[in-house]
């Protein structure tokens, strides 16, 4: 009997140990992963040919987090994510379930000045380079972390377009909307969702004026269709700073805000992000 209690607690502890925000989740959406265990290191996250690493989450003690962004173009399928560590000299694998589904995201169908459509040679060589610099920039961890509190929405607004919506352009290209769109005039103060080094501060030919912030551990938050910024790269800006006026820059089809959330590289819905990244202060 006394047997059977201890295996019981020991097997409730293993599970405690291991945590995960979600056991299905949609395409383009972000995925929490934690580990609650003293005296580990080397901790590492596999998942569909992919290698995660964590982050010692500074939220809480003893814990450790890996986020994982689902792709927007992710085969929609069960999948087995695979956990490893070092503890005492060994290696320790745990296996995870998780089942990606479709977002079913809406359809929308835009009219926009045909040069941001089909762009001339030049533009097209521009648009590469801006391409290449923004995905570099995306793909590199920065170790520390810039941020303390919870992430905010860079305005109070209404939501005009969502995240993921598939869109076609002047009848012609199509794509996805890899942002949140708010509700704004031109020259609304637009603030930072959290505290972070800018790392992007051009004008660019689809997003025009744009601030791009690495808040660490892979995080970016992006603020693009900008009248006016007020930092430049490698400036430090606080949670809630006016980092520009929104506007009608870029390829756009009348003043908002685009704002998006990168993670790990990839494209993630925003608003759901948010939802993520405050939670590492709370247990899953």
């Amino acid at each position: 009997m006394i047997k059977k209690i201890l295996l019981l607690l020991i097997i409730t502890i293993s599970l405690k140990a291991f945590s995960i925000s979600h056991k299905e989740i949609k395409n383009a959406n972000t995925v929490l992963i934690e580990i609650t265990q003293k005296d580990i290191k080397d901790i590492k996250l596999t998942f569909d040919k992919q290698n995660i690493d964590f982050f010692e989450n500074p939220f809480k003690k003893d814990s450790f987090y890996a986020l994982l962004p689902i792709s927007y173009y992710q085969n929609l399928d069960n999948y087995r994510i695979i956990l490893s560590y070092i503890k005492d000299n060994k290696k320790i694998f745990k296996g995870l379930n998780l089942k990606v589904i479709d977002g079913n995201y809406k359809n929308e169908t835009l009219n926009v000045q045909p040069s941001k459509v089909k762009p001339n040679k030049e533009n097209q060589e521009r648009v590469k380079r801006e391409n290449e610099e923004a995905t570099k920039i995306y793909n590199t961890f920065t170790p520390e972390i810039f941020w303390n509190e919870d992430f905010i929405y860079p305005l109070n607004s209404k939501i005009t377009s969502e995240f993921g919506t598939k869109r076609v352009y002047n009848q012609e290209l199509k794509s996805y909307h890899g942002g949140t769109d708010f509700q704004a005039k031109d020259n609304t103060p637009i603030i930072a969702s959290n505290s972070g080094i800018v790392r992007i501060a051009q004008d660019r030919f689809y997003a025009g004026k744009s601030i791009i912030i690495d808040h660490g551990h892979g995080v970016y938050s992006c603020y693009f269709h900008l009248n006016s910024m007020n930092f430049k790269v490698g400036d430090f800006v606080k949670k809630g700073e006016i980092i520009g006026l929104s506007g009608s820059t870029g390829r756009i089809t009348g003043p908002h805000l685009h704002f998006g959330i990168r993670i790990q590289g990839l494209q993630v819905d925003p608003l759901q992000a948010i939802e993520i990244l405050n939670s590492l202060k709370n247990s899953i």
